[in-house]
């Protein structure tokens, strides 16, 4: 599945526009990047600049925005009442989908070095990207500001990860990290007192609350030996709290940042707000999300709330959506549009997709005279069917009367045919993709000898691509296999005839798209990949069969006996 990235850049430019989209333009020019939100500040004299894609697209779109604001902002000119010591102060990357921390701090190390290399501009690495432990705290890596520069740069101990150890005068030093990505969440409690709320917001903030002696709000406030205010930490890490008045509500909100959902997501604030609102005498009424959340989140809040009902957690994407929507209440104060909400969403938006179509437009287009779909997206079509009957198989024996007590049992094994089914489903339109793009190298021009290397280049490495995914399918749909064979057994005996169409489903998955895998090989030059794909899809192809039949069998053995 596609990896995605956020990037975060705050340039040292809020108040001319004119220069601020002169640096926007850089990162949408590059297709595949989606620019999400531009936050000018007057004061700050500081746009924050937020964009989501693939990693090698986003670092790229991420280099040319530095490189333009080294070139149109003037350090020596800047004021602003932000902490700031570059054109590009800093320029976080953080993990959305797909993708681990570890694997972020390696894109963001190399935009560092490039920027160094290439823009001759002072970069310290921050956060989890920081080669020394000081330099995690961005507050280090920033202290002096711009104006403190020329000095900090003589200091050993400061010298840059990349780039000289000298000023550049007008573009100043930088600070690229790895971060956790934040999510801005509030939630809404049934009164419209500020102190309350704040009260609630302490219990649960990291930071907690002051401790006093005695009386916990009019004691004396406890020092440590340096002086310093002792405080009570609140129950929930890795978020920041606060409660306030809105006017425009009329109610008292928690406003939350959440720094880490990895460690507190968002179900988990909810739910222990809403443990310390009740002990305060106050009903949380719902919450809303300021900005937007990876789609992961919302999945996970989605399960954590099936789970407490002792539901299948094995539903589909959108009704995880909507239970984690209803949960929490975040179309309480307006309507809660996931494609505007979740990042995912977002970026798809704009995308056609065949599994988009409705199945009677997608039959029509299959039988149109447009070369796709053609039968590899057909067959991978087909195994979701088959893995979507399994799991259907275990939502359903998860909720009948007396097994109450292996509702976990089922929900288990419809998670993983969901999984099959959602990568199956991506297989149908990447399957029409790879033959797209071998139809795109045979395009290519072909005069010179150059030109006919890298189009003979193209073509075979469009038709492995071809070959690979037809595999994909053949392993997914026959890992299904496990899944129905399960339900055959264990599942509700009145669904079974449901689980034996699944298998039948599977078979034409595999053979199918076997068959995509024979007509592919023949235009492969490399004849050992060939052959080795040829050989391992011709076993599983095989062994579908000799499982189908055995499966079908202990189906109708069992249809018998009703």
């Amino acid at each position: 599945m596609k990896q995605i990235i956020e990037c975060v850049p705050n340039f040292s430019e809020g108040r001319d526009l004119g220069i601020i989209k002169q640096i926007t333009n850089q990162i949408e020019l590059i297709e595949g990047v989606k620019l999400l939100d531009v936050d000018p500040g007057l004061a700050t004299n500081r746009t924050v600049v937020t964009f989501v894609g693939s990693p090698e697209e986003v670092i790229e779109a991420a280099f040319n925005a530095v490189k333009k604001a080294s070139e149109i902002i003037d350090m020596r000119k800047h004021k602003g009442e932000h902490p700031r010591m570059g054109a590009t102060d800093v320029c976080p990357l953080i993990p959305v989908s797909n993708i681990s921390m570890e694997e972020t701090v390696v894109f963001a190390r190399r935009l560092a070095e490039r920027i160094g290399n290439e823009l001759g501009i002072s970069v310290y690495c921050y956060e989890e990207a920081a080669y020394k432990p000081e330099r995690k705290n961005l507050a280090n890596c920033r202290s002096g500001e711009y104006e403190g520069l020329s000095e900090k740069l003589t200091d050993p101990n400061w010298k840059p990860d990349f780039g000289p150890a000298v000023l550049n005068e007008t573009a100043g030093a930088m600070a690229v990290g790895a971060r956790d990505f934040l999510v801005a969440f509030n939630v809404n409690l049934n009164t419209t007192s500020t102190r309350r709320a704040n009260s609630i917001a302490f219990d649960v903030r990291e930071k907690g609350r002051v401790m006093r002696e005695g009386n916990p709000i009019t004691g004396k406030i406890v020092k440590d030996g340096k002086g310093n205010q002792v405080f009570v930490p609140g129950t929930l890490k890795a978020v920041k709290a606060i409660g306030w008045f809105i006017e425009e509500y009329g109610i008292a909100q928690i406003s939350m940042n959440l720094t880490n959902i990895r460690v507190t997501p968002v179900h988990l604030a909810f739910d222990e707000v809403c443990l310390k609102a009740e002990a305060r005498g106050i009903r949380v009424t719902g919450s809303e999300l300021v900005g937007l959340i990876p789609l992961k989140a919302m999945l996970d809040a989605g399960k954590y709330f099936l789970a407490k009902q002792q539901r299948s957690l094995g539903v589909d994407e959108k009704e995880l959506i909507k239970i984690a929507i209803k949960s929490m209440g975040l179309d309480a104060l307006k309507p809660f549009h996931p494609e505007e909400k979740i990042i995912e969403y977002v970026l798809a938006k704009d995308q056609k997709k065949l599994v988009d179509l409705t199945s009677k437009g997608f039959v029509n287009l299959t039988a149109s005279e447009a070369p796709a779909p053609g039968g590899g997206s057909v067959s991978a079509y087909i195994g979701s069917l088959g893995a979507s009957l399994a799991t259907m198989v275990a939502n359903l024996s998860s909720h009948k009367r007396g097994w109450d007590d292996r509702w976990e049992v089922f929900s288990k094994w419809a998670e993983a045919g969901q999984k099959l089914k959602d990568e199956l489903l991506f297989l149908v339109d990447e399957d029409t993709k790879a033959f797209n793009r071998i139809m795109d190298a045979f395009d290519l021009p072909k005069k010179t000898e150059e030109e006919k290397n890298i189009r003979r280049e193209a073509i075979q490495e469009a038709s492995k691509y071809a070959i690979e995914i037809p595999m994909r399918v053949m392993k997914s749909a026959y890992n299904a296999l496990d899944l129905i064979e399960e339900m055959v057994k264990i599942g509700n005996p009145n669904s079974v005839s449901d689980a034996g169409v699944g298998v039948l489903c599977v078979r034409a998955a595999v053979m199918g798209a076997y068959l995509n895998i024979k007509i592919n090989a023949t235009g492969v030059e490399d004849r050992d990949f060939a052959m080795i794909m040829l050989s391992e899809g011709f076993a599983i192809q095989q062994e579908t069969i000799l499982r189908e039949e055995r499966i079908l069998s202990l189906v109708n053995e069992i249809i018998n006996k009703l």
